[in-house]
């Protein structure tokens, strides 16, 4: 079948690669950054779509794109374009969690009736990131764009509809439209009234295609797929299935699991978001994962994560009875807003540096693995865990994850998983529009390479960790995790 791309544009870059269409290996690969007015003054919360198109650009020179036959595309889906009656943008794209939108998130969630409301409607809780949130947030601060704001598009759906060269018709993916908070995964459709209620008025929205569905084709032939969410993308690029989690850890954490079917959680815990394979993606978040381990390392005056690391493992499994709850930021899992961390089990044979490094790193993956326990006790199948972020290269990290997961743990090797993702998705349009592939099977390819990680004799040992850990949680903040 020849070569496909896959293009993935983050809130920083474009990355392309490009693909055997058959077996998915790598075969050449572009990057490039967006271009930004003040690289000094941080990511902007808002910002001109056509610096992704410029970037896109130049990942593609030298002839990266020749003879490829279709193109994915993965973007960071909080990413919201408002677009005029004509199709022109309104007002810079708004992007990432931005902060100007927490007051319009709590307004939305008032308006409609609660929590519970919310994810009875689409599955998730209004959060500062989501479209419907920005949305409020523009109808509420620029009324006048808000009133011309007509159409809206995601980062992937508005790059998918430049490619093909702006047509009447314009669409997404179901991946992408669940991350909005006004499509539902347990219905498969959007929620028009809550565009109106967070905008004012109703918004032409893009038609959602399926998986293996083309957008379309461009004037010279080349077949753009259906696109879909970074995130989406990521675990497609993994080649995630049933039985399978993520576990990412960044300066907060997030957990997500492939599942057969939409998750309604009335607590908010949840947030029920589609795949980008017809299946579905609840994820769990927690707001503290590896700020744990920096603020521990500032604390014991560590240079850096490793040195934190090499300390936590001249301590032993439970660091001689201390325990971190990690809440630094508060906690969104469970939700404990304005609580703060506790260290617990202060004894004079614990209070020493080593033990408590490894409370860090134990704190950390116990927060974590409450996070997966939630999927769990919805009936989510979670047998292998694949652990992502720089911090899942840790001894002290690799260590102790598979014992207090209670499961084999995973460590892909670093690669662009998000842009593969697309080219998956690309192979896979590709192979639907000749007949040579299932509409309903994605191509198999070549899964990641990676270190397995087996929690082996050492599970007894990481439960009674855990349980530690769970007692300190209970003493502290009774029940916390009671719906």
């Amino acid at each position: 079948m020849g070569i496909v791309a896959g293009l993935d544009s983050s809130p920083d870059f474009t990355r392309i690669v490009v693909c055997d269409t058959d077996t998915g290996a790598v075969l050449r690969q572009g990057y490039a950054p967006h271009p930004v007015d003040n690289p000094e003054s941080g990511r902007p919360s808002d910002i001109d779509p056509q610096a992704w198109l410029l970037s896109l650009g130049e990942a593609a020179g030298g002839g990266l794109l020749e003879g490829v036959r279709a193109i994915g595309v993965s973007a960071q889906q909080n990413a919201l374009v408002p677009l005029d009656a004509q199709g022109n943008t309104v007002r810079p794209a708004m992007v990432g969690g931005d902060k100007r939108a927490q007051v319009a998130a709590a307004d939305l969630v008032d308006a409609l009736g609660g929590r519970e409301a919310w994810a009875q409607a689409v599955g998730s809780v209004p959060q500062a990131a989501q479209s419907v949130t920005k949305l409020r947030w523009l109808a509420k601060s620029e009324p006048e764009n808000a009133r011309r704001t007509a159409i809206l598009l995601q980062a992937h759906d508005w790059l998918v509809w430049q490619l093909l060269g702006r047509p009447v018709r314009r669409t997404t993916d179901r991946g992408g439209a669940s991350a909005t908070g006004y499509w539902s995964a347990a219905i498969g459709g959007y929620r028009p009234e809550l565009v109106e209620l967070a905008l004012g008025h109703q918004a032409m929205l893009p038609e959602v295609i399926g998986p293996s569905d083309a957008a379309g084709t461009t004037p010279e032939g080349l077949l753009i797929s259906a696109g879909t969410g970074e995130t989406m993308a990521a675990a497609f690029g993994l080649g995630l299935g049933l039985g399978d989690a993520v576990v990412s850890l960044g300066a907060s954490g997030s957990v997500m699991a492939v599942h057969p079917e939409a998750l309604v959680d009335q607590t908010g815990m949840i947030t029920s978001l589609a795949d980008a394979t017809g299946m579905h993606l609840p994820v769990v978040t927690t707001l503290n994962a590896v700020r744990t381990l920096r603020g521990t390392a500032e604390l014991l005056g560590m240079p850096d994560l490793e040195s934190l690391s090499d300390l936590a493992m001249k301590s032993t499994p439970g660091s001689h009875g201390l325990v971190l709850l990690p809440y630094l930021e508060g906690e969104r899992t469970p939700n404990l807003p304005h609580t703060a961390g506790t260290l617990a089990g202060l004894r004079r044979e614990s209070m020493r540096p080593e033990h408590l490094a490894r409370a860090s790193f134990e704190g950390m993956l116990c927060g974590l693995a409450d996070a997966l326990d939630v999927l769990r006790g919805r009936g989510v199948d979670v047998r292998r865990v694949f652990l992502l972020g720089q911090a899942a290269e840790l001894p002290a990290v690799q260590s102790a994850a598979p014992s207090l997961f209670g499961a084999q743990v995973v460590v892909p090797q670093p690669a662009d998983y998000a842009a593969i993702g697309a080219a998956r998705q690309a192979a896979w349009a590709l192979g639907v529009s000749q007949g040579t592939l299932d509409p309903r099977t994605p191509p198999a390819w070549q899964g990641a390479a990676a270190q397995v990680l087996d929690p082996g004799d050492q599970l007894a040992v990481g439960q009674a960790v855990r349980q530690q850990f769970m007692s300190v949680r209970e003493q502290t903040h009774p029940g916390a995790f009671r719906s």
